[in-house]
């Protein structure tokens, strides 16, 4: 397929040198946040309080994230979420959960 559009696999598979650049500029910043973020955990004192979010905060990216989509969504993303939230409440597994949401979008769109 790819000889019939005049591409060959090496021309595919190439990497502009610009392309690789960005791609270790933004690999450089992600470690240097992260481990500059556990050095200054390390450094400060925290407060309770700031524990308290620092604990919420991947649950509140999570919802920053899908909470426009769902808002968006149709039968099939809302029947997905609650079946999300009574697998995390039955369960408090929030791998099953995760899992049950994808299994249930997908089986949700294939019947609504």
């Amino acid at each position: 397929m790819m000889r019939e559009l005049g591409l060959d696999l090496a021309d595919a598979l190439s990497l502009e040198p610009l392309t690789v650049g960005v791609i270790l500029a933004m690999t450089a910043v992600t470690v240097l946040t992260k481990v500059g973020g556990i050095w200054l955990v390390r450094h400060v004192e925290l407060s309770d309080r700031l524990e308290a979010g620092l604990s919420v905060l991947p649950g509140a990216i999570v919802i920053a994230v899908l909470g426009p989509d769902l808002a968006n969504g149709g039968p099939a993303e809302w029947g997905a979420a609650g079946l999300v939230l009574l697998v995390m409440w039955r369960t408090e597994n929030i791998l099953l959960a995760l899992i049950a949401g994808v299994v249930g979008v997908v089986t949700f769109r294939s019947v609504l």
